[in-house]
């Protein structure tokens, strides 16, 4: 599994220097990772890197990369859970997870679009109604036009993930 990190997140969990990586031969093990800060406290956005499916954890107490690795595969898995894709995160991310590597972000294109997310989840938490785990579900709604496809200007998150994942089932 393959966990790419912001520059800004590798500084606070100390990783080391950062390898430049081709995307995972399993695009479902391939995550990039920002650290963010909204109304005072840092949050971590993890976005699948090929589908910018993600979901939203509270960065307080991660201080290391271990303690990173643990919040960020529990994180995943409770939300892909609640979101009915317990089957794909059981059989395709959590075999991937006994190997942990970081890396560089990937490209330009999917570090533009979190940090368009970033926006979003930082209007919605600075509301204050909304918990971050319910914040990476309305991220999974946002439109963006890295994921357009089939004619379609736009495409969100969950729709990319659940296109990706089809063929799995």
């Amino acid at each position: 599994m393959i966990f790419r990190l912001s520059h800004k997140l590798n500084s606070k969990i100390k990783a080391g220097p950062l390898p430049t990586r081709p995307l995972a031969e399993n695009p479902l093990a391939d995550w990039s990772s920002h650290l963010f800060v909204a109304d005072r406290t840092q949050y971590i956005l993890l976005s699948n890197t090929k589908s910018l499916y993600s979901t939203v954890t509270y960065g307080k107490g991660i201080t290391d990369d271990a303690r990173f690795i643990e919040r960020a595969l529990s994180s995943l898995r409770e939300s892909m859970e609640d979101d009915g894709q317990a089957f794909v995160h059981r059989r395709f991310i959590a075999p991937a997870s006994g190997t942990i590597r970081f890396a560089r972000a990937f490209d330009r294109s999917v570090t533009g679009s979190m940090n368009e997310l970033i926006v979003q989840a930082t209007a919605l938490l600075g509301e204050g109604e909304l918990s971050p785990f319910d914040v990476g579900f309305r991220l999974n709604d946002v439109l963006l036009s890295a994921l357009a496809g089939s004619g379609k200007k736009y495409g969100t998150p969950r729709e990319a993930f659940k296109s990706m994942t089809s063929g799995f089932e």
